[in-house]
């Protein structure tokens, strides 16, 4: 079962991502995952307000509200699965699932949280951020996300994994484009953050860091889909 992923199997995978071939074996297979009309409505109005807003092309500051709302989900599947827990707990088969989907959950969220730590810090260096743009609005979205995701999930939580791989798809494809984009540039700037050295993952440059994020966001999408099929 997917959800069973330990921290250290996800970081081995992360760092095996990096390789192109093993990418594109490991993407593929899910690109073309039809999601059904009630998450695929949700996901792409996020999206799109998103884009009206920050604009369609990335940066840090996009980066930092796109973080803001990822962390959403994995914390509203905690929740749903404790709510869900209180009706199940006699069953150990689902009993068991569940609790997984809170350990998965806490992993995520972990990971999601070393992204918007780590990427505030680098757009401090880069973008001026307003407080209504760039931090209260974000909120507001983080908000309504939740609840989407925590009530998608007790109703049937097929809906509110599809709803996550729309948007982790997107996240995904947001770094991939960045990385296009400013590559080089991105070699030549250290990054140097004590929350990274607390979460473990030590690389040499941005490129390298924002590299290891986008392979976050391909296995967060991956891991929806798989929790379903």
């Amino acid at each position: 079962m997917e959800l069973k992923r330990g921290n250290e199997e996800l970081e081995a995978l992360n760092k095996a991502l990096n390789d192109p071939i093993a990418l594109r074996e490991y993407k593929e297979p899910l690109d073309k995952y039809r999601v059904s009309f009630v998450p695929r409505f949700l996901g792409l109005s996020l999206v799109w307000c998103g884009n009206l807003i920050y604009g369609k092309e990335p940066s840090y500051l996009k980066f930092r509200a796109v973080e803001v709302i990822a962390r959403v989900p994995y914390h509203s599947w905690s929740s749903s699965a404790y709510t869900l827990l209180t009706f199940f707990y006699s069953d150990e088969k689902k009993a068991m699932h569940l609790s997984n989907v809170s350990k998965y959950a806490q992993i995520a969220q972990d990971n999601e949280t070393m992204h918007v730590v780590v990427i505030s810090q680098l757009a401090k260096g880069e973008e001026r951020a307003g407080l209504i743009r760039h931090t209260l609005i974000p909120m507001f979205f983080a908000f309504f996300y939740f609840w989407w995701s925590y009530v998608l999930y007790l109703v049937n939580p097929r809906y509110s994994y599809e709803l996550n791989y729309m948007f982790e798809n997107h996240a995904f494809e947001q770094y991939d484009r960045f990385l296009e984009l400013r590559g080089e540039e991105l070699k030549k700037k250290p990054v140097s953050s004590e929350f990274l050295d607390w979460y473990g993952r030590n690389p040499r440059n941005q490129y390298e860091f924002f590299l290891s994020i986008r392979n976050d966001e391909i296995i967060h999408r991956n891991t929806s889909i798989k929790e379903i099929t």
